[in-house]
């Protein structure tokens, strides 16, 4: 472990330049460029040879001890958040790294960096695949929709889309670390999953003098909204729902009966089962509301991410990396399954996967202030966790990664099995239809 401190520690600067500079350009999810062209350089530097994905953002690089074993993937997130009021975000696009996902990449440098260094792997067996990995942020919903009626993309996260691609294959097991708001390195139960959802409201468009000519989209999705809101406290408290639309189109102009408004949203749950049955009620409600103003409602369904669980064998790892590589920053550990949502879920479906959370930021997650107030810690000490990490796995010919992987019991038996059930959740359309003067059929 000490070994491990000192390769890492050489490379510091390498690493507070690396957070630094994404920092000062943020970008939202499979946009990516600068960022993604900046890890990219810094890994060719370093020697790497990049496996790069086709006409998308992030890439792949892979360590081979030489000596038989499992495969180790290790991964560092590209993508921003949007949030304007940030003093430093980007003026023309709202981008912001909001989510310490810059931290994730110069932490993800320092672990390449370090393999490079003499006697670092000769204990070690199996592969190690390090991977910067796009679009963890399940945002702008309308664009990703736009590139996948392109056929540029199939998933909306960036770890379902590599999975898809291939980019994946051959990895036994999964992690990273992500920064956190509080003084303490933790873990956690993990965290829901989710739907993301664009429903759109149809109406008849009329001046807004004479608005008994129109159908008005705008009330009809107000409606739904607070029908919503109206069947929250339905839904049981062990599930976990979180359903949070926003309205990204309201309306053309102030004199007119809107004809046309679009809201985006999610369905959190700590299940499948769960997220299905909330995903029912709020199409229900959304449906209603179009119904009583006489208008439309198209939804569109898209799979998010799954539920995200740790796994037990994994965090015991976690844990005793930490107190052996870091002893000086306490470690905090909670089974509370968290209400975020990470495309880390996805992966831990079928293999065994572990997201700890380490101290180095301040201020509120996706807020307007939040920042990293202590690079060391957020970068430094994180590339160190996770070699820390892949050093207990891989030793001694990886007995231990072959027996946490012996133990796994995954939820889906392949990435194909995981990716079709996926599939099965998409869902388009309207959702009313005229049958005849007095009869009307709903879907829901």
């Amino acid at each position: 472990m000490k070994n491990i401190a000192k390769a890492v520690e050489k490379h510091r600067s390498l690493i507070l330049e690396a957070e630094r500079y994404i920092w000062q350009h943020p970008e939202t999810g499979y946009k990516e460029y600068k960022t993604s062209a900046y890890m990219a350089e810094q890994f060719e530097k370093l020697g790497y040879t990049l496996t790069y994905p086709e006409d998308l953002t992030g890439f792949t690089a892979e360590v081979d001890t030489g000596r038989e074993g499992p495969t180790l993937l290790i991964m560092g997130e590209l993508d921003s958040i949007i949030c304007p009021s940030h003093p430093e975000s980007d003026p023309e696009t709202g981008a912001v790294h909001s989510c310490g996902h810059n931290a994730q990449c110069a932490g993800l440098l320092g672990v390449a960096a370090a393999l490079t260094e003499p006697g670092i792997l000769d204990d070690l067996s199996g592969k190690i695949r390090l991977c910067a990995v796009p679009a963890e942020e399940l945002l702008e919903i309308n664009y990703r929709l736009k590139l996948r009626e392109e056929g540029k993309i199939k998933y909306m996260g960036g770890k379902p889309e590599f999975l898809s691609r291939g980019m994946f294959d051959g990895v036994d097991m999964a992690m990273m670390i992500h920064t956190t708001t509080s003084p303490y390195n933790s873990y956690d139960g993990g965290s829901v999953g989710c739907i993301a959802k664009k429903i759109i409201y149809t109406g008849t468009p009329s001046h807004a003098a004479a608005p008994w000519n129109g159908h008005n989209a705008l009330y009809a999705a107000t409606c739904g909204l607070n029908a919503v809101n109206a069947v929250r406290e339905t839904f049981y408290n062990q599930d976990l729902i979180r359903v949070h639309p926003i309205v990204t189109h309201g309306g053309d102009m102030v004199n007119a009966i809107p004809a046309n408004v679009v809201l985006e949203s999610y369905v959190r749950g700590a299940s499948f089962p769960a997220i299905a049955a909330a995903n029912k009620r709020v199409n229900r409600a959304f449906t209603g509301a179009a119904l009583s103003l006489d208008t439309n409602v198209e939804i569109i369904d898209i799979p998010g991410y799954a539920p995200f669980v740790n796994d037990e064998n994994m965090l015991k790892v976690c844990k005793e990396a930490a107190e052996r590589i870091l002893p000086h920053v306490e470690m905090k550990t909670s089974n509370v399954m968290g209400t975020g949502s990470t495309d880390i879920g996805d992966l831990s479906r079928i293999m065994p996967t572990v997201q700890p959370y380490i101290c180095g930021a301040k201020g509120t997650s996706h807020g307007n202030d939040y920042y990293i107030v202590d690079p060391d810690r957020a970068c430094v000490d994180a590339a160190k966790w996770q070699l820390g990490m892949a050093k207990l796995l891989l030793e001694n010919g990886a007995a231990l990664a072959k027996k946490i992987i012996a133990e796994f019991e995954p939820e889906f038996p392949s990435k194909e099995a995981y990716l079709a059930y996926m599939d099965s959740l998409n869902t388009s359309g309207e959702r009313i239809r005229t049958l005849d003067e007095d009869t009307l059929a709903v879907k829901i």
